[in-house]
């Protein structure tokens, strides 16, 4: 039995090679001429008739032709024991490309471009998120005499600039204070922790600093509290258009809900671990807007650290190897870049 479940993968498996790389229904004949499964024509006939009464592969139309349904593509990625791995050019293409990013904003958009190239899919990459990231260093930059600009540096390069106003002229002497305190309760914290201490700051402050540090504390929480709004780069939307057909009837809503960021964040949500490729197909997806797509996501960070996450958008019918193998590099490289800023 266990011989002719292999055997039956193995039909299947082809299926999804020829209609993923073709667009046409798969029949028996094809897949004894292209695959060399060592069995008849017959034998093939039955192994497709037996995925079809079990919901791997329908018959779309007339024709003798047989396609993946989403339950096929599901067993076929869980039973992928091998991603082929990019070549050592495409590596090193990668690396270079991002490398030469300039700054997070930079390494984010080139990182979205690069995907959506290597995938020919929507890429999405979310920003890193502030609760995960430590403050490397606020600067505090009079604007006029009552007014500072608050830069926040964290140690994945994010920069964070918000104005306040303080009511008062304020001295030198008292921004030089102001920084120093506000550097004591921020630098090398975890935004999540660093949060709580900036809150308590005006409490314990000097009384002639006091109301300063209501006001910019006020400010400061909330710069560090989730904005989803400014957390996404979407990139290659145009790649879905290549295939109309992969989107009977339901590509505007594809298109409509990826322009939702709250849509796109929740793909990526399911991305918990850095390196860890979650695989969403079909009916899978909770949004039904996005029940035509498969969705290809990873997180990436450094070591046990979840920066955010980053994937692909694509038709189900799609080169999950490719696919998977390409999220996983880029994946890997930015993590790699944002450590090392």
């Amino acid at each position: 039995m266990a011989n002719t479940d292999e055997r039956r993968f193995e039909v299947l498996r082809a299926i999804v090679a020829d209609y993923v790389s073709n667009q046409e229904p798969v029949g028996s004949k094809t897949i004894v001429e292209r695959h060399n499964l060592g069995v008849s024509s017959a034998t093939v006939r039955n192994d497709m008739a037996a995925l079809e009464e079990e919901g791997y592969i329908a018959q779309p139309h007339t024709s003798a032709g047989r396609i993946p349904t989403d339950k096929g593509y599901r067993l076929f990625v869980d039973r992928l024991s091998e991603i082929k791995p990019l070549s050592s050019a495409e590596r090193r293409a990668i690396t270079n490309f991002l490398d030469s990013g300039t700054d997070l904003d930079d390494v984010l958009r080139r990182s979205v471009r690069l995907l959506a190239q290597l995938t020919r899919q929507v890429a999405v990459v979310q920003y890193p998120m502030l609760t995960n990231t430590v403050a490397r260093h606020l600067e505090v930059v009079p604007l006029t005499p009552a007014r500072l600009m608050l830069v926040l540096i964290t140690d994945s390069g994010r920069v964070d600039q918000r104005t306040v106003d303080l009511g008062d002229v304020v001295t030198e002497e008292t921004v030089l204070r102001l920084r120093t305190v506000l550097n004591g309760a921020l630098a090398g914290r975890r935004l999540a922790d660093a949060a709580a201490n900036v809150a308590e700051l005006p409490e314990a402050a000097p009384a002639d600093l006091r109301d300063h540090l209501t006001r910019i504390c006020t400010m400061l929480v909330e710069s560090l509290v989730e904005h989803p709004e400014e957390r996404i780069v979407l990139g290659g939307t145009g790649n879905l258009t290549r295939n109309v057909a992969d989107f009977p009837g339901s590509l505007r809503q594809v298109l409509e809900a990826l322009e939702e960021q709250v849509v796109v964040l929740k793909l990526l949500a399911a991305a918990r671990n850095p390196g860890a490729v979650t695989v969403l197909i079909g009916e899978e997806n909770e949004d039904e807007q996005m029940r035509s797509t498969s969705v290809v996501s990873i997180g990436y960070g450094r070591d046990d650290m979840l920066l955010g996450g980053m994937g692909v958008v694509g038709p189900t019918r799609m080169d999950y190897p490719g696919t998977i193998a390409a999220v996983r590099a880029v994946a890997n490289y930015v993590g790699q870049i944002l450590s090392g800023r």
